[in-house]
């Protein structure tokens, strides 16, 4: 009877599937759906059959849909706004921001289990949802996060081919060596080499995923602790999760910040397909390079300017207003002025504007409700607070953004700097082990679905011009 009653409910959902209300109650009866698999590999094994019918239904049935047009300003734009590529774990809505499974962060901040009863959720269950796009049980994370901590021991050789760096290279840049050196381990090679059959690419593609994703802040903090520290390696604690082990493991040991280590990582883990990372790893993985290969490519372009240092650029950003006055302590007007200058001088006000929102970041307003709970008496985030009320009528007035708004990273920096991790220029590494938890589950589901290589068509600046030509 169950089963009858949740076929008519679902039935139902679909004839209203037109309303935004509707659709967000139908995404929400299919995660509300729970398993008793405690054992997060058994759980996909379940599930990947009948996603992969789905997608063989599709191409069959439906392949020669066309899903829009393509512009020329999407051509010259960095193929902006095309509708090109498969991602299940997220999507940005314009309006209500990113969606995990479905779930919008306060989705997420109420429905997934953290540390403690209310507390923010744990890396490990945001994980569990993008795998399955299910919500897990606080007993399926406790044995996701001890899987995890199985799975984190790094070979020497990782740590010596990190050492073998100088210690004023960049964070990112022995990030992603040491990325590179844990490869030599990567089970997808064997298998491939071995000749496994296609349908189980999934399967050591798993393994790498979650052993990657275990050994990143075991990785990340080394580099930390020996670019910024004493260079003593501090020892995993086996009785903390993911988000908070990595917070110990840089050193901080302070509950507040070991609960914001939780909210950072789950809110940086993905951001649809269609970033500079993201796509990046979808597209190293495409020619079937394993996930160590992908995930390094990926790290490589976080660390573009216009990618993953933003929010440390936002931080310089604050504290060239605080150099500027003397004080963190300044009017409106003296604040619009140093706007103005900063617009006027050919640069853009960092942390404001987005490629797809088209209002404040939700990820923006998890952490100002953060701050406010546990630093509402901070003098940089009472700035920041007072940065949101006076930039976007500027930026309005000016009418050269379409989103005037504060995104993800107007925020981070000045929370991270006030629990005492102020080295700025280690941020992207952060954000790097965080973005690890929605690459790995796509670079899964990638496999299973058999996707195929990616090889977008180009053309020349010459046939550009005759196309459009022809189209006037």
């Amino acid at each position: 009877m169950a089963f009858f009653k949740s076929v008519a409910a679902l039935s139902r959902l679909r004839s209203r599937v037109g309303q935004q209300s509707t659709l967000a109650n139908s995404v929400r009866w299919l995660q509300t759906q729970t398993s008793n698999n405690t054992d997060l590999f058994s759980e996909m094994k379940e599930i990947v059959p009948e996603h992969q019918e789905r997608v063989k239904k599709l191409r069959k049935e439906h392949g020669n849909v066309e899903l829009g047009k393509i512009t020329a300003d999407m051509v010259l734009g960095g193929m902006r706004g095309m509708t090109a590529l498969l991602w299940l774990g997220s999507a940005v809505d314009p309006d209500e921001g990113i969606r995990f499974r479905g779930m919008t962060i306060p989705d997420c901040q109420k429905t997934l289990p953290g540390a403690f009863p209310g507390g923010e959720p744990l890396p490990e269950a945001v994980l569990w949802l993008l795998l399955t796009g299910k919500i897990p049980s606080k007993e399926q994370v406790d044995s996701l996060a001890q899987e995890l901590r199985s799975r984190a021991t790094i070979p020497d050789y990782a740590y010596k081919a990190i050492d073998a760096l100088p210690v004023s290279a960049h964070a990112m840049t022995q990030f992603t060596t040491g990325v590179m050196a844990l490869q030599v381990q990567s089970e997808f090679q064997k298998a491939y080499e071995g000749g496994i059959a296609k349908a189980r690419y999934w399967e050591p593609t798993y393994e790498d995923s979650m052993n990657l994703i275990a050994r990143l802040p075991s990785i990340a903090a080394y580099i930390y602790r020996r670019k910024f520290k004493d260079g003593k390696i501090i020892p995993m604690d086996d009785s903390l999760d993911y988000g908070a082990n990595y917070a110990h493991m840089l050193g901080f040991d302070d509950p507040e910040m070991l609960e914001f280590m939780r909210l950072y990582i789950s809110i940086h883990s993905d951001h649809e397909g269609g970033n500079v990372s993201s796509h990046t790893a979808h597209l190293v993985a495409s020619p079937l390079s394993d996930p160590y290969l992908a995930f390094a490519a990926a790290l490589n372009g976080l660390a573009g300017p216009l990618h993953g240092l933003a929010n440390q650029e936002v931080l310089r950003w604050i504290r060239s207003i605080v150099a500027e006055f003397g004080t963190p302590d300044i009017s409106t007007e003296q604040l619009s002025d140093y706007i103005h200058k900063t617009l006027n001088s050919g640069q853009v006000v960092p942390g404001y504007g987005h490629g797809v929102l088209r209002k404040t970041d939700p990820r923006y307003t998890c952490q100002r409700e953060f701050a406010l709970k546990h630093l509402p008496n901070d003098p940089l985030f009472q700035l920041v607070s007072k940065i949101k009320e006076v930039v976007p009528p500027i930026l309005t007035k000016l009418g050269k953004v379409k989103n005037p708004w504060p995104n993800v990273d107007a925020h981070s920096g000045v929370l991270l700097n006030y629990y005492g991790l102020t080295e700025e220029n280690y941020y992207t590494v952060l954000f790097g082990v965080s973005r690890s938890i929605g690459v790995g589950p796509q670079l899964i589901w990638d496999r299973a679905l058999g996707m195929a290589l990616e090889r977008p068509k180009s053309v020349t600046l010459e046939k550009l011009e005759a196309l459009c030509g022809k189209s006037s």
